[in-house]
């Protein structure tokens, strides 16, 4: 996932790419001029961003045009846009919901309703697809929401199969307890730290039946978890 920060204040942009690297890589730009450019050569290179988190007041270029310019491209319409903002008039927010943004948040919001509300919009506007293999011992079948562990097909719960998803698409990576259940649960708010390893629990012993000298999900004691690389 690549996700493209255009805001002009230092401390909110650092804000938003410390919060928003956990997802993946996060390109920052100060002005919708560069901005702009930073999007179309991304999309020319054929490694177009995911994501694209717009504050509305900046200059050379407002975030109310930019997502308009993106919104109207054939290119690019089905890109998620996000826009980030302290203007919360009824106006304001009518505006930037015309100009095709996908969500328009009002600051201040906390981190967790940050995430929580951009993993709807990836949600919504997700095309479904059969992805490729993650690597040697996974295999994701995301239309049938199914995952193949050394091509034997594995019985998941719903948010097993949601977990054990962003641990395969993301090999080495430490993700922490709250990060897991902002991304795979739909109320991350109303579930507990124990309730992912309880979760992971369940997923190592259908794994061990399977392969039962092997354990794929690595514990970062005091952190979270990660998929080993080496599989």
């Amino acid at each position: 996932m690549r996700i493209l920060i255009a805001e002009d204040d230092y401390a909110s942009r650092k804000f938003l790419t410390n919060l928003l690297s956990e997802y993946g890589e996060c390109d920052q730009v100060v002005d919708g001029m560069e901005a702009t450019e930073a999007f179309y050569i991304a999309l020319e290179s054929k490694n177009p961003y995911t994501l694209v988190c717009l504050d509305i007041m900046m200059p050379k270029m407002d975030g109310f045009e930019l997502c308009r310019k993106l919104k109207t491209d054939e290119r690019t319409s089905h890109i998620p846009v996000v826009l980030l903002t302290a203007r919360a008039e009824s106006k304001d927010k009518i505006e930037g919901l015309e100009t095709g943004a996908d969500d328009y948040v009002v600051k201040p919001f906390s981190p967790r309703e940050l995430t929580a509300r951009i993993k709807a919009v990836l949600r919504r506007t997700r095309q479904p697809a059969t992805d490729p293999p993650s690597n040697q011992a996974f295999q994701i079948d995301a239309s049938r929401r199914r995952i193949f562990y050394f091509d034997t097909a594995l019985d998941l719960s719903r948010y097993e199969y949601n977990l054990l998803k962003v641990l395969i698409r993301r090999p080495g990576h430490v993700f922490t307890r709250d990060h897991l259940m902002e991304l795979a649960w739909d109320e991350p708010e109303a579930s507990m730290d124990r309730t992912v390893d309880a979760h992971v629990k369940n997923i190592r012993a259908k794994l061990k039946s399977i392969k039962p000298d092997i354990d794929p999900i690595a514990t970062h004691r005091g952190v979270g978890y990660a998929l080993k690389e080496d599989l």
